[in-house]
């Protein structure tokens, strides 16, 4: 599936300047009225889906803060080669998040995930070489933000 999607329409294709880590790179586009309760946004990478509320902290990352306040961002984000499932933007609240991750709900949220381009309803799945892919670009809406917990299979939510 993965080595479709990266012969789709150019698909992913390794970054010039990005090509010596392994790494995903991309442009965030940012819409939507940003919370005034905003303490950052950040880009992770999780192999697998997490689906529980403590694969959480199982994520590759995060990428540097983003500037939320210009129209778009372009970010780095460097992981070791692998396939991931979930690539997304994190907007975290203004607070102090616990160890545990028992208050995730109320301090996170998706604000956006790298799509399929061939479906956009669905994730996109990213596969990550050695010298990295560009093109792993996510549409960040703060009106229309999701709490992590929603996309755990128990709660009956899909991507």
């Amino acid at each position: 599936m993965a080595a479709i999607l990266l012969a789709c329409n150019g698909g992913l294709e390794p970054l010039t300047d990005c090509a010596a880590v392994a790494q995903i790179c991309g442009t965030i586009t940012f819409t939507g009225t940003i919370p005034d309760s905003t303490e950052w946004v950040r880009v992770v990478a999780y192999r697998q889906r997490p689906t529980a509320p403590q694969g959480l902290f199982t994520f590759n990352g995060p990428s540097d803060a983003l500037p939320y306040g210009n129209p778009t961002a372009e970010y780095r984000l460097s992981l070791p080669p692998e396939t991931y499932e979930w690539v997304l933007a994190v907007w975290k609240k203004i607070g102090t998040l616990n160890p545990d991750g028992s208050n995730a709900d109320s301090l996170l949220q998706e604000a956006g995930s790298y799509r399929n381009p061939a479906d956009t309803s669905q994730l996109g799945i990213v596969v990550v070489p050695a010298t990295g892919v560009r093109g792993v670009d996510i549409l960040v809406d703060f009106d229309n933000m999701r709490s992590v917990s929603d996309f755990f299979p128990a709660r009956g939510i899909r991507p």
